[in-house]
């Protein structure tokens, strides 16, 4: 399954919000140096969907705002 995600960095709070069912925004407090806002919204998007983080993999949009993840 293929997921759209737009990584809000350097945010004041981290979220998740559903926007549709194949459709998130996520914000981190991270920045986005040396790939941790990255990191923190894999994280982010474990804990929301409840599954392992092993499962989700950035597949397009490492330096992006808009991302593409795919959990298998």
């Amino acid at each position: 399954m293929l997921v759209k995600v737009k990584v809000f960095p350097n945010s004041k709070k981290q979220e998740v919000i559903r926007k549709t069912e194949d459709s998130f925004e996520v914000r981190v407090k991270e920045k986005p140096i040396e790939n941790k806002a990255n990191k923190s919204a894999i994280e982010l998007l474990s804990l929301f969907l409840k599954i392992p983080k092993g499962k989700i993999r950035l597949i397009k949009g490492s330096k992006q705002k808009n991302k593409i993840f795919r959990i298998n």
